[in-house]
């Protein structure tokens, strides 16, 4: 199992870690190897991330505002994209800040609580975003393929709903997956190969039969992933169909990039993920899963905000009114 795979590769990188098992003191804290344990790399690569880190603040921060102040912005689509930026500023704050701060220190180590807090922050708002795309391709479904009924179909009320949903759904996944991952024994190795407590590496250390922990994440894994792109492929289908049936070119065009946006960044996500659990397992190492989570944590959360904004001209003209008088939008609203 990939689980044991992972184990083997610790054991391998960390001879001296105290794995015997008849040595079964019980842990209380975690040490991260984090994203390389090369010395003379860690500063680079602290400013690297760093600069990720603010930018994807900048930018997530820039949409929230940006679609709570503009009148203009005041529609289902940027009431999603907001709650998107939120979840994509809370999935990084949960990573970045501990991560920066291990590449300064030589004692890279996190408590057993602290560790449990971090999964937990991190399952809540991956699920969320996962749920916010389905969302997000429901709503552009009905924005081009009944565009005289949208705001009718998807009303305020909806939008509530919707929302409240994919959170409470994150949320029930992350107090259900993250006491399960918890429940094992870790006993003696406390060495977590990756720069966050993730389930593969945490489930490598355990002493204790983790078949249980490993079916009901695999089972969520599937049935978040499985529900969120069908309905995503679905409504893509049907929009592409809508879309087809427009004859003027110029209509074409105005329809297609309303979802341009949207179906870019559904195809980075989905297409880290894919990537990450999809390859064959012979290929399969926690150094992939290091990069793919980079991928999701920080460099994802940070081109959301570009991809939103540069292929999107409401946007770009709130942003630009707004940096020329910050409170005419508030006067507009």
């Amino acid at each position: 199992m990939k689980i044991q795979k992972h184990l083997c590769i610790l054991h391998d990188e960390f001879p001296n870690s105290d794995m015997a098992p008849e040595n079964f003191t019980r842990v209380t804290e975690f040490i991260l190897t984090g994203v390389s344990s090369c010395p003379e790399l860690q500063i680079p690569l602290f400013l690297v991330f760093l600069v990720l880190y603010v930018l994807t603040m900048a930018g997530n921060l820039g949409i929230i505002t940006l679609t709570s102040v503009d009148s203009r912005l005041q529609t289902p689509m940027y009431f999603f994209l907001r709650h998107l930026a939120i979840i994509n500023l809370g999935n990084s704050t949960v990573i970045a800040p501990k991560m920066l701060m291990n590449f300064l220190i030589k004692k890279k180590t996190t408590s057993f609580y602290e560790c449990a807090t971090q999964l937990g922050g991190f399952l809540f708002f991956i699920v969320s975003e996962v749920m916010m795309l389905a969302v997000m391709a429901y709503d552009r479904y009905v924005a081009i393929c009944n565009p005289l009924l949208y705001m009718v179909v998807v009303s305020r009320r909806l939008c509530l709903l919707l929302v409240s949903l994919t959170y409470l759904y994150g949320f029930s996944t992350a107090i259900v997956v993250s006491p399960c991952i918890f429940s094992v024994s870790y006993c003696s190795s406390n060495i977590i190969n990756h720069f966050y407590c993730d389930i593969a590496p945490l489930l490598a250390l355990s002493c204790s039969d983790t078949y249980i922990p490993e079916t009901i994440v695999f089972i969520s894994a599937a049935t978040n992933l499985v529900f969120s792109m069908i309905t995503v492929l679905v409504s893509y289908f049907n929009i592409v169909l809508s879309i087809l049936r427009i004859r003027s070119p110029e209509g074409r065009k105005k329809a297609f990039s309303t979802c341009a946006s949207h179906m870019i960044a559904v195809t980075v996500f989905y297409g880290t993920m894919l990537f990450m659990y999809l390859q064959p397992q012979t290929n399969h190492s926690l150094d992939t899963d290091k990069m793919a989570s980079v991928f999701y944590t920080l460099v994802i959360p940070m081109l959301n905000p570009l991809i939103y904004s540069l292929r999107n001209n409401d946007v770009k003209v709130a942003l630009k009114k707004f940096m020329e008088n910050p409170c005419y939008s508030f006067k507009s609203m």
